[in-house]
């Protein structure tokens, strides 16, 4: 394994703000359509994992010492089938071995039927304040269809228990373009969800993914709306959550004034505001700071070897630093070249309704957009693809239909 310099002594730069991403690898039942890395186990493996897990948020932390966290998002697999007393635990961890902002985001992936009142309730105390619900349809035959544990009815039962709990900032994550949905039962998935009011919609196309069961099956199921229905239900949801005072901030999200997900945009807007920082702790999960990115193993049994509660300790029952890194479970080092770093900022940005700043790419990179970007920018403003407002570039409407193929043309050459 290459590691980088700077890496082995935990020397970094001057960006102070850091999001932090926890990866729990369990569910109740493998979806259809699911491609994450998660599958059922036994409450035991849940307990030896989160046991590994704390371990390494604890063995990291001196990397971070100068750094606050601005966001913590646990995401999965269902986060939601742990008891809130081990999510909980991983929360203290932090608390004791990192600076957590005071204003801090933490957010929580549910499932519904995975958490009643009592565990809400307990959650929130603990410190989460910000739900996401996986519903995806209003249509029970729908759901499934998918694969998934709840009805629409757990659903809202859910979502009124976590009101009653007093989860002020819930998103819904819905998926559209489903094997035999049409348009009208798209219109009613959005209709009785934005009735409730969440403060926070994703709402996604459906992939289907190499190695699902979906894509695997394809031929046993309804199928799929075709190009031009799947277009028609991306247009009626831009017009329905408009209409009902959702604001589009991502080329799939949309949020009430004052909701967008803090965490997300850190992925999103490498160079805004000096936190583009965020760090993955647990199986498989993805890190990027100061220009050097990394994933954990995706091998549970290494992970555990590693992490076990002594595995990592000298005879005084401290880190023992020279077995850490020998052992360590970080894979696929990359060093972020300016040509990398240039290409995710036009790429990743450009998901943004707001665009990219001109000004923040000449902080950034010492160079004009112009003179880096400039015949790709001219190619796609005449194609009424893109437009300059202000200091931002940004995509038009027909740009973010068309948006893979216009974010591929930033690509650099080596």
């Amino acid at each position: 394994m290459k590691v980088l310099n700077g890496y082995e002594k935990g020397v970094w730069s001057t960006v102070r703000f850091l999001g932090v991403y926890i990866h729990i690898p369990f569910c109740v039942k493998k979806c259809v359509y699911c491609d994450f890395l998660s599958k059922p186990a036994t409450q035991q493996r849940q307990l030896e994992y989160m046991g590994a897990l704390r371990r390494e948020i604890q063995c990291e932390s001196f990397r971070y010492a100068d750094y606050r966290v601005k966001t913590i998002f646990f995401g999965g697999g269902t986060p939601s089938i742990l008891e809130a007393a081990v999510i909980e635990s991983v929360l203290d961890c932090l608390r004791q071995n990192y600076k957590i902002d005071n204003d801090v985001e933490i957010t929580l992936e549910m499932n519904p039927g995975t958490a009643d009142k009592d565990k809400l309730i307990w959650l929130k105390k603990a410190g989460i304040n910000r739900l996401s619900i996986g519903l995806q349809s209003a249509d029970n035959a729908e759901l499934m269809l998918l694969g998934r544990i709840h009805t629409y009815e757990d659903f809202i039962e859910t979502y009124n228990q976590a009101r009653e709990a007093g989860f002020e900032n819930i998103n819904i994550d819905l998926i559209s373009a489903l094997p035999g949905q049409n348009m009208e039962s798209w219109i009613r998935t959005l209709e009785k969800v934005t009735n409730l009011q969440p403060e926070h919609i994703s709402a996604y196309s459906l992939i289907i993914e190499a190695g699902t069961v979906l894509y695997d099956r394809l031929d046993k199921y309804p199928p799929v709306p075709d190009e031009d229905v799947d277009r028609r239900m991306y247009q009626m949801t831009k017009q329905v959550l408009a209409e009902n005072a959702y604001h589009r901030y991502e080329i799939s999200n949309y949020a009430k004034s004052g909701y967008a997900c803090r965490h997300n945009n850190i992925y999103w807007q490498r160079g805004v505001a000096h936190i583009t920082n965020y760090v993955g702790f647990g199986l498989g999960a993805s890190s990027l700071f100061e220009n050097v990115r990394w994933k954990n193993t995706e091998k549970m049994e290494n992970y555990l070897r590693v992490f076990a509660e002594r595995g990592l300790s000298n005879a005084n029952g401290k880190i023992d630093e020279k077995n850490y890194l020998k052992e360590y479970v970080k894979e696929d080092i990359q060093e972020l070249s300016k040509n990398d770093q240039m290409e995710e900022f036009m790429f990743l940005g450009l998901r943004m309704m707001q665009g990219v700043s001109k000004q923040e790419f000449v902080r950034s990179f010492d160079s004009e957009m112009d003179a880096v970007y400039g015949e790709v920018l001219q190619k796609w403003i005449k194609k009424g693809m893109l437009v300059q407002d202000g200091d931002y570039m940004k995509l038009t409407d027909a740009g973010i239909d068309i948006s893979n193929v216009v974010l591929a043309d930033f690509l650099l050459d080596a």
